[in-house]
């Protein structure tokens, strides 16, 4: 009469265990000589953390949000007594081990020709209470026009948001950034700037923002104002404007740079110049402490500014906002209500250090803890010629290979 099947899903609690290595010592009348197997390996010198136990703890502070104190807790729940000073060192030695992959990876980002930077704040501890610190990102990414490079991170942590910190993570570096307009970034569009200067080409998601902010109905009504006084139609004009570029954009995603350039230029050209000249004329109807009239003059006012919002009409490569960096910030901004602050700077340090490696693996659609222990049980004996085989995009075509060998 057949059968029918129930499916319950249940959960096995993990379990902690100890490995002991018994090595045997062995005596030789003859030579008068003692033998012993070597000593079982270990990530840090002299240390006694496997690579899984430290690659949890690393991901669940810097991946899943999860302070230090946290972790404590929960593995005493589960009978390990692991104190806060003891999981500090085992994230700081973990860091210093992982230095040389880091390395790679920001000299893989820093050799492309066009990156994508923003930046987002940070509570850092300060004396009676805490200072807004920040985290920098720059991000290669060739996938939107089929780019072979893959992808990758770089975060940098500084105490403040002078325009000095991002001039000096770049140092050296030229090529076109795409980032929003803050005015920081001018020292590096400036001529006299050595090895050139940088081109800038800039975020049509923030001067969207900006317009559907004046036009979001729901979130007028949420915040208790009447909707009929406060929606700007003009705004609403704009962001529908704004729209159908993004529209077509969406369609040629994944397309090369000669295709996404020649359907910029049929397509996407016409709706940019009528939206400029759009702009113009409602900016001259209205008075310069108009809401709106701030968010056009976003995108007109300054030297190059219209320039810079256009530049990716010319280039196929470059996209039509910055919201790979947007991304890249995503789990910082929603962490940092666990974790509250930085302790010092140089935990901020350290975190970017660590956000560089997580983040560049899950955009490489590979488990970062999974590659995490496997980076940290190959790292130490690795020569230094074949270091570049545990870079996430490297280690994901291994296992790939492995798997289908299997």
């Amino acid at each position: 009469m057949g059968e029918d099947i129930t499916e319950t899903l249940e959960v096995i609690p993990r379990q902690w265990k100890v490995i002991q290595t018994v090595r045997e010592k062995f005596t030789c009348r003859a030579c008068e000589k003692i033998t012993q197997p070597p000593a079982p390996f270990h990530p840090i010198p002299r240390g006694w953390a496997g690579p899984s136990l430290l690659a949890m703890i690393v991901f669940e502070k810097y991946g899943q949000h999860q302070p230090l104190n946290r972790q404590a807790e929960r593995y005493a729940r589960e009978g390990v007594d692991l104190s806060l000073s003891t999981l500090a060192e085992l994230v700081g030695a973990v860091a210093e081990l992982v230095k040389p992959l880091n390395a790679l990876i920001e000299a893989h980002v820093f050799t492309a020709a066009r990156l994508h930077g923003d930046d987002t704040t940070v509570p850092l501890l300060a004396r009676g209470g805490t200072k807004t610190a920040r985290l920098w990102t720059y991000v290669r990414d060739d996938r939107p026009f089929d780019g072979t490079a893959p992808p990758a991170v770089v975060f940098r942590f500084s105490r403040d948001r002078a325009g000095e910190h991002p001039t000096q993570h770049l140092t050296g570096w030229q090529g076109i950034l795409q980032a929003d307009a803050y005015a920081g970034y001018n020292q590096l569009y400036a001529a006299a700037r050595q090895p050139g200067p940088v081109a800038a080409a800039l975020c049509w998601s923030h001067a969207r923002r900006k317009f559907f902010e004046l036009a979001d109905i729901k979130g007028i009504a949420r915040n208790g104002k009447k909707v009929a006084e406060e929606i700007s139609p003009i705004a609403l004009d704009a962001v529908t404007r704004i729209d159908a570029i993004f529209a077509i954009e969406l369609e040629i995603t994944g397309l090369s740079a000669a295709a996404r350039h020649e359907v910029r230029r049929q397509r996407v050209v016409p709706l940019v110049n009528d939206l400029h000249d759009w702009m113009l004329a409602e900016k001259t109807r209205m008075s310069k402490h108009n809401p709106v009239a701030k968010a056009i003059n976003y995108m007109l006012e300054g030297t190059g500014r219209w320039e810079a919002f256009t530049a990716f009409l010319d280039d196929g490569c470059l996209c039509l906002t910055n919201n790979a960096a947007e991304r890249a910030l995503r789990g910082i901004a929603l962490g940092r209500k666990s974790w509250l602050f930085a302790g010092s700077e140089r935990g901020g340090d350290r975190a970017a250090f660590m956000y560089t490696l997580i983040v560049t693996a899950k955009m490489n659609d590979i488990d970062p803890q999974a590659w995490m222990a496997d980076v940290l049980a190959r790292l130490p004996d690795m020569p230094v010629s074949r270091l570049p085989e545990l870079l996430p995009w490297n280690w994901k075509a291994a296992m790939e290979l492995k798997r289908i060998a299997a």
